[in-house]
């Protein structure tokens, strides 16, 4: 029995080790996004340019509230850019209702507007979307959405801004 638990603890004890080393990894990662010059921003510049929810959302990853946003439930034609930089990330034409409270899109404008980074926050495994050029949080991609894709960008709407398709 002592042996059993013995080698319980140990695997255990490998585990916690793995997923340590694999977050270390993955914060080395993240820092070797490379943001454009003109938007690699300090704190204090970025607390100057965003709202404090912005900035919490965008430059700290956090989370709005489901439901909260100004552009979850928003239809009209357009183009959703970074809130912080302006870079076009999604078309009106490639947003759903997912139902999870959140702007959703089934791709963005291009590949290369957006970043994925491995995200092991709250003891999940899941894929962040960032910003391209200024690398702001945007929100997470998940296998679950709609044809032709499959994916389901869910986005906070704090971190986007829309440009009607008349502007």
């Amino acid at each position: 029995m002592n042996n059993m638990m013995t080698l319980k603890s140990s695997l255990f004890s490998v585990f916690v080790f793995t997923l340590l080393v694999a977050c270390q990894s993955q914060t080395e990662e993240q820092s070797s996004l490379e943001v454009d010059p003109e938007w690699d921003l300090s704190e204090e510049e970025w607390k100057s340019r965003l709202t404090d929810l912005e900035f919490e959302v965008l430059r700290k990853k956090g989370t709005e509230r489901a439901f909260t946003g100004k552009l979850w439930d928003n239809k009209a034609e357009g183009t959703y850019v970074c809130k912080a930089c302006e870079l076009p990330l999604f078309a009106s034409n490639t947003k759903f209702k997912s139902g999870t409270g959140w702007p959703s899109f089934w791709e963005p404008i291009t590949d290369e507007s957006v970043s994925e980074e491995k995200d092991f926050a709250y003891g999940m495994i899941r894929t962040e979307i960032v910003c391209s050029r200024c690398g702001g949080h945007l929100g997470h991609v998940f296998a679950d959405g709609p044809k032709p894709t499959g994916q389901r960008y869910c986005m906070n709407s704090v971190s986007l801004s829309f440009l009607p398709k008349d502007e």
